[in-house]
């Protein structure tokens, strides 16, 4: 299968980030969409996509975001790039260090092998709670990841090469910003893939056709 490496310009120097292939035809899910009553936030809004439940709520903008070395969003503050819904695949800038985002008809063609981590565990013994990259709540247990170059949200198949073990995630954070590393999960989802004691697992990432 033939790819296509992108560059994206960092302080002036150009860096392979991600990749997108050619000619990949992918599985298509449907999705339904439902409402309820949360406790914070506006309400529940809840994804079915294939097997998997996806249950999303918006953060309170008085919740600190998970990933707070996030300095700014397209050029404004986050939490008011968030307010004014100018994220989905705008630009932002993490330790001084700018991050372009792949467009969305980009995105319907990445997939790429790499190592995953997890993060949320220290939320879990903190009060109140914590706001995504988009401004959704962060559930440590839940089917979310982080990523540093997809649209969000995006829908995501991510498979532990080392166990064959595989689910659907919803990108709605960006991260990880560790060198190495190609996209974080929710602790909930490093325990469904198995990898929640090693730390980090070997797997394939690919976006996934989603049809309302």
């Amino acid at each position: 299968m033939g790819c296509m490496s992108l560059l994206v310009l960092s302080c002036g120097v150009p860096s392979k980030t991600y990749r997108l292939t050619k000619g990949t035809i992918k599985t298509s899910y449907a999705v339904t969409k439902g409402v309820t009553k949360a406790g914070v936030g506006t309400g529940k809004v809840v994804y079915k996509v294939g097997e998997f439940t996806f249950n999303v709520v918006m953060a309170p903008l008085s919740w600190p975001l998970t990933h707070e070395e996030i300095e700014s969003i397209d050029d404004l503050p986050p939490k008011e790039a968030i307010r004014q819904g100018r994220v989905k695949n705008s630009p932002y800038v993490v330790h001084g260090r700018r991050y372009v985002p792949m467009s969305v008809q980009e995105a319907r063609k990445y997939e790429e092998k790499g190592i995953a981590s997890w993060y949320g565990y220290e939320t879990l013994r903190q009060k109140g709670g914590h706001m995504t990259a988009n401004g959704e709540s962060f559930d440590p247990d839940g089917l979310s990841a982080a990523h540093k170059h997809l649209p969000l949200p995006t829908y995501v198949r991510v498979t532990n090469l080392e166990n064959r073990r595989s689910i659907l995630l919803r990108v709605n954070d960006r991260g990880p910003f560790v060198k190495g590393r190609i996209i974080d999960l929710s602790a909930g989802a490093a325990r469904r893939l198995g990898f929640y004691d090693k730390g980090t697992a070997r797997v394939h990432v690919e976006t996934i056709d989603v049809k309302a």
